[in-house]
């Protein structure tokens, strides 16, 4: 009775518009009411849940992704990618996946992403005569990649729901191969559909200024290089590397770009403070969710439902996949990484699926709900950035939809993908 209050609570709450975060504190307060529990032990469970050391990663990974793209490191990149990629026939579109590529490395934020790239090139794709809703699509999906490539704070995040200490440089590694399949396959998919379409080649600009462009662009991706070198070194915690990363930004954007003034240094903060409160705020709430969760056990009832069902692990992931694909779909990444990492991982575990691993398959499977609706924020900011109705994109993202898919099933059935990189590092 209690775990019906509690779902159905929440889903109320969610479908007439209440914020992700405080539908869960309602939700977690009605069922503690129901449950006879004290409501301190709400913000108890609120307090703790943010009260971890590796979270302390997540505003400097925030910060420095923001300081990054205001410090134009994003400009740099799409340069490299069209002068690589942009003469094929829409070759736009595969250098906005290239650039998205490149921009995950030193952001890791599918948001930054989409906002970063998408207002860098969408505009050269609509005087180039390319649709609205592909530039839409390629720019939102595209944008998944990042959470993927190192560093991700999903990641983080991750390691901290996980409650078994699964290691974040791990993580990061074991991002790189999926995040660059991933990218193949949308990179194949925009060229298949900018062909279809007509749309125009572009020109090569020539080997000077090619590279040029990638001697412009190193001191941006050295970001990457410092953080996962120190990472995997031991010089550093990825807490740490966090840090070094926003004070190497400022260095760059300041010195090396000189693009990084007091006014952009400023509105990186702001806009870094307001997504970290929210997403601490978000994390501090699912975890006061999930304690509820526990407290009903269902955790266990879930994974005897499920083993129930099948003890098959093809099976058993396929049931996994579809739960985290329609849990994405209406809320956000990160309270669903914070509540259900600790109910599926068990399971996960129990048929064979490596940690490490399975924080893969969470990580692109909770992406393809980022551009889902109704939640959809990837593909809402890409639409707002492309001024083109959601509804006109939706209605041709299906070859993008598939690609993600692809890559999805390829990650989770093909462990060697993930944990290969990993490995060579123990």
């Amino acid at each position: 009775m209690e775990l019906a209050i509690l779902m159905g609570v929440l889903l109320v709450l969610l479908a007439i518009g209440v914020p992700v975060a405080f539908a869960l504190m309602g939700a977690s307060i009605t069922c503690f009411i129901a449950l006879d529990i004290p409501l301190v032990v709400v913000f108890q469970r609120m307090a703790a849940g943010v009260s971890t050391f590796s979270l302390m990663a997540i505003p400097f990974f925030v910060f420095a992704g923001d300081l990054m793209y205001r410090a134009g490191i994003a400009d740099r990149l799409v340069q490299i990618a069209e002068a690589a990629f942009g003469r094929s026939r829409g070759g736009l579109g595969v250098v906005t996946v290239g650039a998205s590529t490149l921009f995950g490395a030193v952001s890791g934020s599918a948001i930054a992403s989409a906002s970063a790239i998408g207002s860098t090139i969408m505009p050269a794709m609509k005087a180039r005569g390319y649709g609205d809703d592909y530039a839409v699509n390629v720019t939102a999906t595209a944008a998944i990649v990042g959470l993927l490539i190192p560093p991700s704070h999903n990641m983080v995040i991750y390691s901290a729901a996980s409650g078994i200490g699964v290691s974040i440089g791990d993580l990061f590694l074991a991002g790189v191969f999926p995040g660059i399949l991933t990218a193949f396959l949308l990179a194949l998919v925009s060229w298949l559909v900018a062909v279809k379409r007509g749309y125009p080649r572009g020109v090569f600009p020539g080997w000077a200024p090619f590279l040029r462009a990638i001697l412009l662009a190193i001191p941006g991706l050295f970001a990457a290089v410092i953080i996962m070198g120190g990472i995997l070194s031991g010089m550093f915690t990825a807490t740490e590397s966090s840090a070094i990363a926003v004070v190497y930004t400022i260095v760059i954007g300041t010195f090396a770009y000189r693009s990084l003034g007091w006014t952009r240094f400023r509105q990186a903060a702001t806009q870094s403070v307001r997504i970290t409160a929210m997403v601490l705020l978000i994390i501090g709430a699912a975890t006061a969710f999930g304690h509820a969760l526990a407290i009903l056990e269902a955790p266990s009832q879930l994974a005897g439902l499920i083993t129930s069902i099948t003890d098959n692990p093809i099976l058993v992931l396929l049931i996994i996949n579809v739960i985290l694909l329609l849990l994405g779909t209406f809320m956000d990444m990160s309270p669903l990484i914070i509540i259900t990492t600790p109910i599926l991982l068990p399971v996960a575990v129990d048929v064979g699926v490596d940690p490490v691993h399975f924080g893969i398959i969470m990580m692109l499977n909770l992406g393809i709900g980022l551009v889902t609706p109704p939640v959809g924020s990837v593909l809402f900011v890409a639409s707002a950035i492309g001024k083109t109705r959601m509804e006109t994109a939706l209605k041709t993202i299906w070859p993008f939809y598939g690609s993600l898919v692809l890559a999805l099933m390829l990650v989770t059935f093909w462990p060697a993908l993930s944990l290969t990189l990993p490995g060579l590092f123990k």
